[in-house]
């Protein structure tokens, strides 16, 4: 059995990993319960397989047809968004929809109808598929489209790979005249100007994001920046960049690096290094998308025990009242990190049956997991505020969610569970359905 982590690097399981090599060939389910593995940066649980297989899918990384002129392009699932850009960007095509770094595989992506700064106009990731192949553990394959065989299509997408294993995928690109977004930062004072500011930027801008300051406190809940952006112009696009050059965190330290100091410090820093309150700019897309992948290895930052993301929707209705609650809570208990963001998700439906997004502000913020464990019992009482608020914890990116609040998050998991194949599950849902 192979130690394996997910990308906060808890929890540690063990499992066999097998390697696929080709799509056309099936996989053997004897040596126990199958889970698809892309490239493991889902933060959880929902990557990993305690006691069962891997299926490991990264050499299924070719391209099979790419259409320059309509803008289509099919693939295997284990290609990643970071090869993709570099093949359709030349053509003046960007990726619909992208979460918040480039390093996931096209199945990751479908498995977790994963989401990006532009949710208010594009959706999901499950919108921009025109078709995929799903492979069943008894051999057969199945043609999904949103209008063939549209029940497993749904069932598939924000799935957790729990109904097969995805081999190729279709998607539909997007039309841009090349790798450069025009930007603006504001500085928010409060979560009043965030919303405020989300309102008027949504209407013209595809992507808008905020970060905040999680050590903020009483009237200041809420402050940070707010960014948004659209592709820039053709006359904006012939310019230089300099070349890239990615550090890392070369080893893991004895403890977290995230911490009240470091916190604090690096809060006021942050927020601080931009002077005026309005800053334009012309940004290439991997700064303006992928901050983040520009630190390799960046998640060791958080020390031997890892860290839990937690990401949340909350509705319109309760917006206001459950963020502030939120970041209260978040606030007063001294934890967190440096990593906050703040959205408003768009009204399009998702396509999956236990997709995340939905219409609604979505919060998410890193913790780090410190002796005594005490952060979970603030991420206990941050579910009650997002339950009672009506909104969803997104699986993706938990480790310890009960049950209980799943089932609530996600009321079409009863429907969803005729769809799971036979030989396949993971930890993620043998936990939540008390397995």
């Amino acid at each position: 059995m192979a130690v394996g982590e997910s990308w906060g690097r808890y929890p540690v399981s063990a499992q066999s990993l097998v390697t696929l090599r080709r799509r056309d060939v099936g996989f053997d389910t004897s040596g126990g319960h199958c889970l698809p593995y892309g490239n493991g940066r889902s933060y959880g649980d929902s990557c990993l397989n305690d006691g069962g297989i891997l299926l490991h899918t990264r050499q299924l990384d070719h391209y099979i047809a790419f259409d320059p002129d309509s803008g289509v392009l099919r693939c295997e699932a284990g290609v990643q968004l970071a090869d993709i850009l570099p093949l359709i960007l030349p053509h003046g095509w960007f990726l619909p929809v992208s979460p918040g770094t480039k390093f996931v595989t096209v199945g990751g992506a479908i498995a977790n109808d994963v989401h990006g700064k532009n949710h208010h106009v594009a959706g999901t990731f499950g919108h921009h598929l025109r078709a995929f192949e799903l492979l069943r553990s008894d051999g057969e394959h199945l043609l999904c489209t949103p209008e063939k065989h549209a029940d497993w299509f749904a069932a598939t997408v924000g799935g957790l790979g729990l109904t097969g294993l995805v081999t190729w995928a279709e998607i539909a690109l997007r039309r841009v005249d090349g790798p450069w977004i025009a930007s603006e930062t504001l500085k928010i004072r409060n979560l009043g100007e965030f919303f405020s500011l989300s309102e008027d930027s949504n209407q013209h801008h595809e992507y808008t994001v905020a970060w905040i300051d999680c050590t903020a406190r009483g009237k200041s809940l809420g402050r940070g920046l707010f960014t948004r952006g659209n592709h820039a112009e053709a006359r904006h696009q012939n310019r230089p960049r300099s070349p890239a050059h990615r550090p890392g965190v070369p080893f893991t330290p004895p403890f977290s690096l995230v911490n009240r100091v470091t916190l604090r410090a690096f809060n006021v820093i942050y927020r601080n290094r931009q002077l005026r309150r309005r800053r334009k700019s012309i940004d290439h897309y991997e700064s303006f998308f992928y901050p983040l992948d520009g630190l390799a290895n960046w998640n060791r930052m958080y020390g031997p025990s890892g860290f839990l993301q937690y990401q949340c929707v909350i509705p319109p209705a309760a917006a206001v009242d459950a963020t502030l609650e939120l970041l209260r809570l978040i606030s007063a208990e001294g934890t967190g990190s440096f990593l906050v963001v703040l959205k408003q998700f768009g009204a399009r439906p998702s396509t999956g049956m236990l997709s995340f997004p939905r219409l609604g502000t979505t919060l998410a913020i890193d913790f780090p997991i410190v002796a005594g464990h005490r952060v979970f019992a603030l991420l206990e009482r941050l579910d009650d505020v997002v339950a009672d608020a009506g909104g969803a914890v997104y699986p993706a990116k938990d480790a310890r969610m009960s049950g209980l609040r799943f089932k609530q998050f996600f009321p079409a998991w009863e429907r969803f569970q005729a769809f799971i194949d036979p030989c396949f599950s993971s930890s993620f849902w043998r936990r939540v359905m008390g397995l």
